[in-house]
């Protein structure tokens, strides 16, 4: 299954591999996109179930919608009144199940992480916030 939204600009001869990779994970460097995904990977659901999933507002959960549709990692498909969104390949569940395998081996480094905290604007453990 591929994303039904166009392409509005193809910037793959611009982009090296490592790019290109690097962008397919700071799509996943949302922890609600990320728990979009896990519930996509249990069924389809339109925005109101995922709203009420998640205990965000219409709005914040549409947006992450149209960056994970736009990324191509779901699909939305009419169903009556409703888009209903599913996960566009099931790979990406298996991505996610291997990353928490990874994470149990390495979470004390991983979030003792000075670098990555800093990056993301987060104050590092022991700095003022």
């Amino acid at each position: 299954m591929t994303s039904n939204l166009p392409i509005a600009a193809s910037r793959v001869d611009q982009l090296s591999r490592s790019e290109v990779l690097a962008t397919f994970f700071r799509g996943l460097a949302d922890p609600t996109r990320v728990r979009i995904l896990e519930l996509l990977a249990e069924r389809p659901r339109t925005v109101i179930e995922l709203q009420a999933d998640l205990g965000l507002a219409q709005g914040r959960v549409s947006s992450h919608l149209a960056c994970l549709r736009w990324c191509g990692y779901v699909v939305g498909m009419v169903d009556g009144r409703f888009n209903r969104y599913q996960l566009v390949d099931p790979r990406v569940s298996a991505i996610l199940a291997e990353a928490e395998s990874i994470i149990r081996d390495n979470e004390d480094r991983l979030t003792s992480c000075l670098v990555l905290s800093t990056e993301a604007g987060r104050p590092a453990p022991g700095e003022p916030a």
